[in-house]
């Protein structure tokens, strides 16, 4: 039987080389000069521009995208299908596709004030388009809040270790920020302090796993259960289960609450101390699969327990009798290849904080490869767990990243009872501040939306309270239909369908600097994923949906608003798309036709074109 450590090397070679050719070449490429003064030093206003060490800045950005999809998308793709495809889409489609998609994003929107991808188009294609392009990332956020949520619920139902440990993580990254910008304390010795404080949680969390409502938690016998074994029936019982029903109702609270705090309290300290749980979980976890191999041993073989290939219909682990490989797997492996939701990220909160334009190389182009080494831990982790305890359906098996994980780490010595608390954490970790970055990010393009508010609504709209309050409530609709296998695929056919958005930004962005520049790096992966995500989103809403769901199933009124809430968003987002599509289309052939020099010759500011 294959051992994992194929994957393992697939990806360290492909992503090395690529690192060191194609990433300095796209550096070149779109002119990267430190003598620039940054959006970060330029508008400094100790609120959302904020300058950052370089190691700050890419545990904030390296944590915000690497959230729980690059985890959650290979797991259930490679029991799907097998892991021989959800293996190739990551280690191939990663260097070529995302990690250029992350580039751009971030070097366009150093170019245009730190503002976001919906500003950048709209300054080539007009109002019209920006504000398109805005409302379709507006809701994408929505569902990327409902299916972290959903899954931190699922998480802490399995391992209530993690849950212990995340409360306690959350509240020393707030420590953390009063240290560095209220006392003005050492920034090492508070990362020592910190950090150490962060693995101890751990421990703490083994020793105090907690729990709403439940009587048996397999992974944790002695959970201190916080109100007894029955909810009361006003608790959503998600995934068939209270207690992940109530998790998920204070994951959203707490989203909301982070999302309006000021990013020195709670986002850049607490990304930071956690990209110190990504580096260790998926550095130790690559490391781990390569002793284990070749010098010491493990508690069980590291070999697979899923199959290389289910076939191109999906297995029966899949929800639905047709799960088609073309176009599901793409969108399903949202985010360990390609992800729109890092276009928000790396114009609306990092391209605010680059400290040089230099940095834009590492944190945009290489940190897209290392959340794509997350993706290939993920392959190796549900390769050894397998299908275990998943009785529940794909939802319920993606906790096993914490159980293969565990065994990976047996070859340091660590016990399994220990191993697969710590990796439950680092899940949950990067669940959390995907999660909350969302909300932020919702907030941010509202306000870009409304512009300066002349009504009642827009003065509502504006409100940072009020559009956080709106964006949790919505997302809890979402998760009516209890199906796991509808809101990944929804999300990861938005998900996919923004970055082809994104690419396409930056297509337009690129002719309208210099028309000599060559489009392929780009154009060609907008060409893609524009036509995969398409599909997958029409297939999604009009069977998974439409036809399993409400024609052929025997649905309550909660599924009926559910389902039509997801329906109503898909054909919305497609519609956006396309309409996108199209005036980005008439903007690279008008640019292309017309003589004179380009609209922005410095890489900059281009002019607004009227609608």
């Amino acid at each position: 039987m294959a051992g994992v450590i194929w994957i393992v090397a697939l990806v360290l070679v492909l992503f090395t080389v690529s690192y060191v050719g194609y990433g300095r070449y796209l550096s070149q490429f779109v002119g990267l000069d430190d003598s620039r003064e940054t959006p970060a030093h330029k508008y400094q206003d100790g609120q959302e521009y904020v300058p950052a060490k370089k190691p700050v800045l890419l545990g904030h950005h390296y944590s915000s995208i690497a959230g729980g999809a690059p985890i959650v998308g290979p797991i259930t793709a490679a029991l799907v299908w097998g892991w021989v495809p959800a293996a190739l889409w990551v280690a191939i489609g990663n260097p070529l596709i995302g990690a250029v998609h992350d580039f751009v994003s971030l070097s366009g929107s150093l170019r245009h004030e730190g503002k976001s991808i919906g500003y950048i188009i709209g300054e080539y294609v007009g109002e019209q388009g920006k504000n398109m392009l805005l409302w379709f990332a507006f809701l994408l956020t929505i569902l990327v809040v409902a299916v972290f949520a959903l899954v931190i619920g699922f998480v802490f139902d399995s391992y209530p270790q993690a849950a212990t440990a995340s409360m306690l993580y959350v509240a020393l990254a707030l420590f953390f920020g009063f240290w560095l910008y209220q006392l003005n304390l050492p920034f090492s010795v508070g990362t020592v302090v910190f950090v150490t404080g962060i693995f101890a949680t751990v421990y703490v969390g083994i020793q105090y796993p907690i729990a709403f409502f439940g009587a048996e938690f397999e992974n944790a016998p002695d959970t201190i259960v916080l109100f007894g074994e029955t909810a009361p029936s006003i608790i959503p019982e998600l995934g068939f289960n209270p207690n992940v029903g109530m998790w998920v109702l204070v994951m959203l609270v707490y989203g909301a609450i982070a999302s309006v705090l000021p990013v020195w309290m709670l986002l850049q300290p607490r990304d930071y101390l956690s990209s110190f749980l990504l580096y260790t979980g998926v550095g130790g976890a690559l490391l781990a699969v390569i002793v284990g191999t070749f010098v010491t041993s493990t508690s069980e073989p590291l070999t697979f327990q899923v199959d290389a290939w289910y076939g191109a219909f999906g297995s029966e682990n899949a929800g639905y009798e047709l799960m088609p490989l073309f176009p599901l797997l793409f969108i399903t492996i949202a985010c360990g290849t390609v992800s729109g939701f890092h276009s928000l990220v790396s114009s609306g909160t990092t391209a605010k904080q680059l400290d040089k334009e230099t940095d834009a190389r590492l944190i945009g182009y290489g940190g897209m490869l290392g959340e794509g080494l997350l993706a290939a831990v993920a392959l190796c982790t549900i390769g050894i767990a397998g299908f275990a305890g998943a009785s529940g359906g794909i939802g319920l098996a993606l906790p096993n990243f914490a159980d293969g994980g565990g065994v990976i780490l047996t070859a340091f010595g660590i016990p399994e009872s220990y191993g697969a608390p710590f990796m439950a954490l680092v899940l949950a970790s990067f669940l959390l501040t995907s999660m909350d970055t969302a909300v932020r990010l919702s907030r941010y393009m509202v306000e870009e939306l409304v512009g300066t508010p002349t009504t009642s609504i827009q003065s509502f709209a504006a409100n940072r309270y009020a559009n956080t309050s709106v964006v949790v409530l919505v997302a809890f609709l979402l998760l009516g239909t209890g199906s796991w296998e509808d809101l990944w695929l929804l999300f990861g056919g938005a998900n996919q369908l923004l970055a082809a958005l994104a690419l396409l930004t930056g297509t337009v962005w690129l002719t309208n600097w210099d028309r000599s520049k060559q489009l392929i790096s780009t154009g060609g992966p907008l060409a893609v994923m524009g036509v995969i995500t398409v599909l997958g989103l029409l297939w999604v809403a009009f069977y998974q949906v439409l036809f399993v769901r409400l024609i052929s199933g025997d649905p309550g009124i909660w599924i009926w608003i559910a389902a039509g809430s997801q329906i109503v968003i898909n054909l919305t987002l497609v519609g956006l798309a396309l309409a996108l599509f199209w005036k980005g289309y008439g903007n690279i052939k008008s640019t292309g036709d017309v003589g004179g020099e380009p609209v922005a010759a410095d890489g900059g500011d281009g002019i607004p074109e009227d609608d």
